[in-house]
């Protein structure tokens, strides 16, 4: 009889040896994906932050959109006669329409309060009367906006922003609305409720 045929079986630990170097590749280049999307994500973490800071700024420059809006109001404190018609040239409306859209406005019709403040805005406001109709706010069908009680509570008094604007009786309310452009696109709207 013969004697069985015996096969040599390669050891454990030659056997592995290929095994571990496959995994360490596998791990390098885990690594190194880690650490690029890492790299990544502090890029975009650095210009979330920086778009933020833009879009604070704008927001605080509208500011000077209101502040133009209002003292535009305030140079008619003797007579509120011409603030009867639009004066579109002036960013003014008599009237207002519940469609207006500060997003779909053209705002090519607005007027610029800053051309450029020096950091990249450009500021412009709208002005609207929140009356139905131009011309007087007792006119017959004219449907305005006014304060309800004359009481000195909703004067305006004087103070650090001058004489009110409430000396006129029957005097409607003011929208003044403002957009601040800034630098990468950054758009920012603002907007007060005056009389």
């Amino acid at each position: 009889m013969s004697a069985p045929v015996r096969f040599n079986a390669p050891s454990r630990r030659t056997a592995q040896r290929g095994v571990v170097l496959i995994v360490a590749l596998v791990v390098l280049v885990v690594m190194s994906l880690a650490g690029l999307m890492m790299f990544r994500s502090t890029g975009t973490g650095v210009e979330v932050a920086g778009n933020v800071g833009f879009k604070q700024n704008a927001t605080s420059l509208g500011d000077l959109g209101v502040e133009a809006g209002r003292a535009y109001i305030m140079s008619f404190t003797t007579s509120a006669i011409p603030l009867e018609t639009d004066s579109p040239g002036n960013g003014y409306y008599a009237s207002y329409t519940d469609t207006f859209n500060p997003l779909t406005f053209d705002w090519s019709a607005g007027r610029e309060a800053a051309a450029d403040d020096g950091t990249g805005n450009r500021v412009r406001y709208v002005i609207h009367r929140l009356c139905t109709l131009p011309g007087p706010s007792n006119a017959l069908g004219q449907h305005c906006a006014i304060p309800a009680s004359s009481s000195p509570l909703g004067s305006g008094g004087g103070g650090a922003g001058g004489a009110g604007f409430s000396g006129l009786a029957g005097q409607p309310y003011y929208r003044i609305t403002s957009r601040v452009d800034g630098p990468r696109n950054t758009v920012s709207f603002v907007q007060v409720i005056m009389f």
